[in-house]
């Protein structure tokens, strides 16, 4: 359990930079800060996904709480104006914890009140759970929700016409906030409604105004609920796109309770393992009607071809999940196009993006890591084989952005004014890291795939194909010995253009050579890249993009969207790179190795108490202290821990 206490909650610059996510298996979620102060344009208390998983919308922002006892009342809400934190009901916060669920505790004058929210798994459904815990005598609880109808990405303002009218009957509050918009439904068993409809302006959202982006937003509030409840009473709040009618909170919460407690079973005992697993189950959703995919990042990702095939092992094969493991291979394998993976999948049925070279590799890992621990032979070989055979065909005759192999039978990528690999900040026309060429990492890719469509071809009885790819792999390794290794740095080239110029600059991308299932580099080699790594690049919470004395190493992420995109990959730590790492570590240390990879790991761990609790973030700054920015909770991330803890038994 993770838990904030007192001294944390009422000190507002330390909470309000401490956040909570609860998903609902959509590509929906509720989230917000500790103490439920809105930081961002993408909190919300129901955020719902109206075409799983995308074109997301913040229905309700938040709904603040005001306990009237004793003539006096007492206002629990948090909310910053700007000039003004008002109301500051964080000083009745005493507790915070994260378990399954986000869970506080209030006290105030003689009352002990416990929330607790949750979403409903496949539907936009937030439940708020409130609990009296004690009370010297009965008071009345009023709730007040903020209504914000718009999409993810934009902002609200008091000019919009949003629609006042509702429906209040039985306990069920209806509003339809525009026209194309879903109805929102509250329940609130027992309550009274008292409608006063009016626009509460100027709410700061300070993590955006951090980020260089409008800040500024009006809500609607419509209205009151009022419910008397005493020491004892338990109520259960229903935030939803779909009646309520008939539906009944805390056994809706029961049920969630169980799902989430079925994702352990048989899982190792470890508070780290346990927290990953739970946020590992935050990023698998549904796409379509009978397909599953990723949700990269929360809170502006949707489901991208790269980071899925990174994270599908770590997040389904280390949990067993296979079920939905093949769903996400299959929904991705539907999406070839001239032998390419989607980089990602756009909303309002926009086509794909098919901008990457690398993801489409990555399938291959994916693919075999999901054979070796499923044993499925027959949907490898009958569904996903021909999806691969297609792709390595396209990949020698040539595909989109000049993606061809060459005649030393490594893979070349790139185009002016596109960005391929994962290294993929982009500002207006400039492309910070173009890579234009043979990419260290996209070799070791390609061979792989070249050695894993090998494999299959032999598992399916081709195997005069099988050995003519194996020896295509074979001369690719032959060449990248000759061309990548960088003698006056003892490491590997970045990158070597379409004029055969090395790029000599330090990027842990050279990982990829010795962590991948078939290595590149012999051991002499392997060893010296580890070494390089671990003393210019590794640090606690991932390695950095860029030793800090690479002339354009930037070590704090932060200000504008230009001067963050211009250093996303120039120093920033990534920290879904460790998973690499601890492979190349136990890889080449052995017995060492796995030694040396707990103690990452346990120096990993206090970053699921910050940012995101209960989570990983995307990236971290380079320099010490190295704060957590960038999404607060990845997939990649959480899935690579998750991986290699699991792989080599760490926990």
């Amino acid at each position: 359990m993770l838990q904030k206490d007192k001294a944390t909650l009422t000190n507002f610059d330390e909470s309000a930079s401490l956040e909570w996510l609860e998903t609902n298996g959509l590509g929906g979620w509720a989230s917000s800060t500790i103490i439920g102060c809105n930081t961002r344009r993408y909190h919300g208390l129901l955020v719902a996904s109206t075409r799983p998983p995308i074109e997301r919308m913040v229905l309700v922002s938040k709904i603040d709480e005001t306990i009237l006892v004793n003539d006096q009342k007492y206002e629990l809400g948090v909310n910053d104006f700007g000039d003004a934190i008002n109301p500051n009901g964080n000083q009745f916060l005493t507790k915070f914890t994260k378990d399954f669920f986000p869970e506080w505790t209030y006290e105030i004058n003689g009352i002990t009140l416990q929330k607790t929210i949750a979403m409903v798994q496949g539907e936009n459904t937030t439940l708020v759970i409130y609990t009296v815990l004690k009370a010297n005598k009965q008071f009345t609880l009023q709730l007040q929700p903020f209504i914000a109808a718009r999409g993810y990405h934009t902002l609200q303002n008091n000019e919009s016409g949003l629609w006042w009218d509702v429906d209040f009957e039985n306990g069920i509050f209806r509003n339809h906030p525009f026209a194309e918009s879903s109805n929102i439904y509250i329940a609130v068993p027992g309550a009274t409604y008292e409608h006063h409809p009016n626009w509460f302006n100027h709410f700061n959202y300070r993590e955006e105004k951090n980020r260089g982006l409008d800040y500024k937003e009006d809500l609607l509030n419509h209205g009151t609920f009022s419910v008397s409840l005493k020491k004892g009473q338990s109520i259960g709040i229903i935030v939803s796109t779909e009646t309520p009618k008939g539906k009944n909170a805390q056994e809706l919460f029961e049920k969630e309770l169980a799902r989430k407690n079925s994702l352990l079973n048989k899982q190792p005992e470890s508070n780290i393992l346990k927290q990953l697993i739970l946020a590992a189950d935050q990023f698998i959703v549904q796409r379509g009607e009978n397909l599953k995919t990723v949700i990269a990042g929360y809170h502006w990702f949707t489901d991208w071809g790269r980071d899925t095939m990174i994270s599908l092992p770590g997040l389904c094969l280390s949990t067993g999940r296979m079920d939905d493991a093949r769903k996400i291979l299959d929904a991705f394998a539907k999406s070839v196009s001239m032998g390419m993976l989607p980089n990602r999948f756009q909303d309002h049925d926009e086509t794909p993006q098919y901008n990457n070279v690398d993801g489409t590799l990555l399938f291959f890992i994916a693919v075999y890591k999901y054979y070796q621990a499923s044993a499925d032979k027959d949907f490898v070989l009958k569904e996903i084989l021909p999806v691969l055979a297609d792709i390595i065909d396209w990949h020698y005759k040539g595909t989109r952005y000049n993606i061809k192999a060459s005649e030393d039978g490594l893979l070349f990528a790139g185009e002016t004014g596109q960005q391929l690999t994962w290294m993929d900040a982009k500002i207006a026309d400039w492309v910070v890291t173009p890579r234009m060429g043979k990419p260290v990492e996209v070799q070791a890719l390609w061979y792989n795939a070249l050695r894993i469509y090998s494999e299959l071809l032999h598992v399916d009885s081709q195997l005069e194909s099988a050995a003519q790819y194996a020896a295509k792999a074979a001369q690719a390794k032959v060449s990248f010995k000759k061309l990548f290794w960088y003698e006056g740095g003892n490491y590997l080239y970045d990158v070597i253009d379409k004029n055969n110029t090395p790029d000599a600059s330090l990027r842990p991308n050279q990982l990829f050579a010795i962590s991948l299932p078939f290595a590149l580099l012999e051991e002499k080699e392997a060893k010296a890249v580890l070494k390089v790594v671990e003393d210019r690049l590794y640090t606690h919470v991932g390695l950095r993009t860029l030793p800090t004395s690479d002339l354009r190493f930037v070590g704090v992420y932060e200000g504008s969207v230009m001067k963050r995109d211009s250093s996303y990959h120039q120093g920033t730590v990534w920290s879904w790179l460790l998973g690499a790492y601890v492979d190349a570590l136990i890889k080449i240390k052995g017995t060492k190795g796995k030694t040396q990879a707990k103690e990452v790991i346990a120096e990993f761990a206090y970053t699921l108490d910050e940012a995101c609790i209960g989570s990983v973030s995307e990236i971290f700054d380079a320099d010490a202290p190295n704060h957590p920015k960038g999404c607060i909770a990845q997939a990649w991330g959480v899935a690579e821990l998750l991986r290699v803890i699991k792989d080599y038994k760490l926990y």
